[in-house]
């Protein structure tokens, strides 16, 4: 056996699960995941519902990275970047501050995550538009924002555009209004969730953040952003209309990150391509999570949890010696909106069919040409019926 190390890239959920994964099977090959940030671990989902749980970015942080690398026995490169990997040589060169250092590996695994889709914007304020994807984002942002989440209310006389009106901007959306922020969210669409959700199931989740004093501003979006003389940002949309606020988040989606796979000649589309055991094209260089390409899921990205849990289970055995193919069961999310809990089970993009209203109020199947149900939306008190619609889905 070989003594060169497995080397993951990234400390998201999906790096550090594969590890955990990987040494349930395999307690001696040497580890070394290398990441840009601290590497602490802690729940991406709990950085759109931080203000709800009355958290700060502090308290998100669920192991000190530390302590699992003591408890995985892994060597933890941290603040350091992958620069360059070389898939004849088996290498990877990494920087960590002013210093460069080639490693050799047994097996790599790309974990590298998504950046933010950032949309070009004019205004002397342009650079002061924040975008939340790690730790670190929202702690600049809680900074910036000075709203303690532990003081009900704390949040009043403070105002926030976000731009987009998806899932993650819903969520934040939801999540300052509980604070007490004033939200402004804008966005191209008719609806808040246009591309998930059925018009009817989009409605019933704008009249519900309006309840809360969410504002919105729909078939329009943010041009320009510029300082006042106050030092507060005037956000003007594209239909001529300015907004005043203390921040301004940009929530429209993210972007695999396909940097150093690119530059090491990886097959990449939307994402980096994996088949189903999620091999790349390179030999033994892997990849998962919100960087990675599905085949087993008809070639989709699958920027969720639960997909890169299944992945990693799946990884790990084929990295100790088991090749194993990852096979995705339903995967219904849960959007983090208490004004209106919602649960969505997309059918594939490809899928032709229309949304059905079922069973009373709150429920939505998407059947095809062919009658059979291939998702489903559930809001509410509906979505206690999760685990019924699923039975009745196929995937």
């Amino acid at each position: 056996m070989s003594s060169s190390p497995v080397i993951v890239i990234g400390s998201g959920v999906a790096g550090w699960t594969t590890v955990r994964e990987f040494r349930k099977l395999d307690a001696h090959t040497p580890v070394v995941l290398v990441t840009t940030d601290s590497g602490d671990f802690y729940a991406k989902p709990t950085l759109s519902n931080a203000y709800a749980q009355k958290r700060g970015p502090a308290q998100l942080v669920t192991t000190p990275a530390a302590k699992m690398a003591e408890t995985l026995q892994v060597t933890l490169m941290d603040h350091a970047r992958a620069e360059s990997l070389d898939t004849s040589a088996r290498t990877l060169t990494v920087r960590q501050g002013d210093v460069a250092q080639t490693l050799g590996y047994r097996q790599l695994v790309l974990a590298t995550g998504a950046h933010p889709i950032r949309i070009p914007l004019q205004g002397d304020a342009a650079d002061r538009v924040r975008s939340i994807n790690t730790l670190d984002d929202f702690a600049g942002f809680h900074a910036a924002l000075g709203v303690d989440a532990t003081v009900p209310g704390s949040g009043e006389g403070k105002t926030v555009v976000v731009m987009g009106a998806g899932l993650i901007g819903c969520e934040f959306a939801n999540d300052l209004a509980l604070a007490g922020v004033q939200v402004h969210v804008a966005d191209p669409a008719a609806r808040p969730l246009a591309a998930l959700l059925p018009a009817e199931a989009g409605e019933q989740l704008q009249a519900a953040l309006s309840g809360l004093g969410v504002q919105w501003h729909f078939g329009t979006s943010v041009a320009s952003v510029n300082a006042d003389a106050n030092g507060k940002l005037l956000a003007t949309l594209a239909d001529g209309s300015t907004l005043q606020a203390d921040l301004v988040l940009s929530a429209i989606g993210l972007r695999a990150d396909t940097a150093l796979a690119l530059t090491a000649g990886l097959a990449c589309e939307r994402g980096v391509l994996v088949n189903t055991r999620l091999e790349t094209s390179a030999a033994d260089v892997y990849a998962l999570g919100d960087c990675a390409q599905y085949e087993s899921a008809g070639q989709r990205t699958l920027p969720y949890v639960m997909p890169v849990m299944t992945a990693a289970r799946a990884l790990a055995a084929t990295l100790a010696g088991t090749p194993t193919d990852v096979v995705f069961p339903l995967m219904p999310v849960s959007i983090k909106t208490p004004a209106l809990p919602i649960v969505v089970a997309a059918a594939h993009p490809a899928t032709a069919g229309q949304w059905e209203a079922e069973g009373g109020e709150g429920a939505w199947r998407f059947v095809d040409s062919a009658g059979q149900q291939r998702g489903f939306v559930l809001a509410g008190k509906s979505t206690a019926r999760r685990m019924e619609m699923a039975k009745l889905t196929v995937a």
